[in-house]
């Protein structure tokens, strides 16, 4: 079958029902996920222990058809225990010695990297530059990273002993940042019964990464007009405090502001959601419903907004009502 927005569509919704055999609730972090996918972004997952984070990426591989691989960050890993090392070895029938390079799990479709915020810095740079140049360089050579290629990383939304916040510039390489919180009563009435039960799930293929990779191209092609171009740049820039395009309550609360990837990934992320939605064009609403995963990340917060108790969530939403937006 041709790809085209209708199978891009189509193939959502069956990942969708998927996935929700596996993962009770949660719709909004699943739609999320997948609008990231189907463009290439990578993303960071943020949400307490036990709110389904490790349960949500496992789930998406097989359904995928993506070899997955998941590393648990711990305050001594160390660069090599994610990109691979060399080592000495002999031929046993010259004797000849020679060094042959061991590849690390960073070599697959979807790289899981669990709380990344318990791994020093120098770890998680590793990580950060093979998701930007998707290759490995190790004494001159290059190895490239599987196609697709997809880092996941989830991280503890509190600072404990033991965890090393990602910096701006490393935080910025991810087009989401996603929030899974707790789920309702409800809903953990059914996990619950689930998990405790002698059931086993065996989930279906939907969507191979050649066709993930096809998708990825058309997306790209999906129109948006030079207005809502306009208005997502707008936006952006209001958030840059030292900028004469910066809002009053941006300089009040802000202490640095989103930068020009913030803008690409709000399109791009508008791209996929219109063409998961089935359509060629995107909109107004579709630009709406990206700005929150793609900004809150991007902005950090000064003291007086620590004193005030302003958030993230409530400068975004400011944001979105000062900014005039195109009309339709």
């Amino acid at each position: 079958m041709a790809m085209d927005v209708g199978y891009i569509r189509d193939a959502r919704l069956k990942i969708v029902e998927e996935l929700k055999r596996a993962i009770v609730g949660h719709e909004q972090p699943i739609d999320q996920l997948l609008t990231a996918f189907f463009v290439g972004g990578h993303c960071l997952i943020t949400g307490v222990p036990g709110a389904a984070k490790t349960l949500l990426v496992t789930s998406l591989a097989p359904i995928l058809k993506l070899d997955f691989k998941r590393i648990q960050f711990t305050p001594d890993l160390m660069p090599s225990d994610i990109t691979g090392t060399e080592i000495l070895e002999e031929d046993r029938t010259t004797g000849r010695r020679e060094l042959k390079f061991v590849r690390g799990p960073i070599f697959a479709n979807i790289v899981m990297a669990d709380e990344i915020n318990r791994t020093p810095p120098k770890t998680q740079a590793a990580l950060l530059e093979a998701m930007q140049e998707k290759q490995v360089t190790l004494s001159g050579q290059t190895y490239p990273l599987p196609k697709p290629f997809y880092v996941l990383a989830t991280q503890i939304p509190f600072e404990q002993e033991g965890t090393y916040p990602l910096p701006e510039a490393q935080q910025d390489r991810f087009m989401f940042n996603i929030l899974m919180p707790y789920n309702s009563e409800d809903e953990e009435v059914k996990i619950v019964q689930a998990a405790t039960s002698a059931r086993s799930l065996e989930l279906k293929s939907v969507i191979s990464g050649e066709e993930l990779i096809e998708a990825q191209k058309l997306i790209r092609e999906i129109e948006v007009s030079g207005s809502i171009s306009g208005y997502i740049v707008d936006l952006v820039a209001a958030t840059r405090t030292g900028e004469s395009t910066a809002k009053d309550f941006a300089k009040e609360y802000i202490a640095w502001g989103a930068g020009l990837r913030a803008s690409q990934n709000i399109v791009l992320a508008a791209k996929s959601k219109a063409a998961l939605s089935g359509r060629t064009k995107v909109t107004l609403e579709d630009v709406q419903a990206v700005i929150m995963p793609v900004m809150r990340h991007r902005i950090g917060l000064n003291f007086r907004a620590e004193v005030d108790k302003v958030t993230v969530e409530d400068l975004i939403g400011k944001l979105t009502k000062a900014v005039p937006a195109p009309k339709a």
